[in-house]
């Protein structure tokens, strides 16, 4: 499982950093629409309110990114993208 409930999301965003050095996320590459951030919550097996906990947002932002209302962005998205590929999710750009 990517997410530890013992790991606070700064030591694992550090981890991230550590593993990924060399690494560049551009968000712009992936469109997070409704459809692949609930797949991605599923694929983590999280609920809205556990996936939240662990990005550092609020439970309604995950349900306003999952029904369309908002699409994340900036430092949201990358982070995202950066779970997606940690956790091996399968997605196209």
């Amino acid at each position: 499982m990517l997410f530890n409930d013992a790991l606070p999301l700064t030591a694992y965003t550090e981890s991230c950093k550590m593993s990924t050095m060399n690494r560049q996320y551009d968000a712009r590459k992936i469109s997070w629409d409704s459809q692949r951030i609930q797949d991605l919550r599923r694929h983590l097996g999280l609920t809205q309110r556990e996936l939240a906990e662990r990005l550092g947002t609020r439970q309604q932002t995950i349900s306003e990114w999952e029904t369309g209302m908002y699409q994340p962005r900036g430092a949201s998205a990358t982070l995202l993208s950066i779970v997606a590929e940690q956790s091996r999710f399968k997605y196209t750009t």
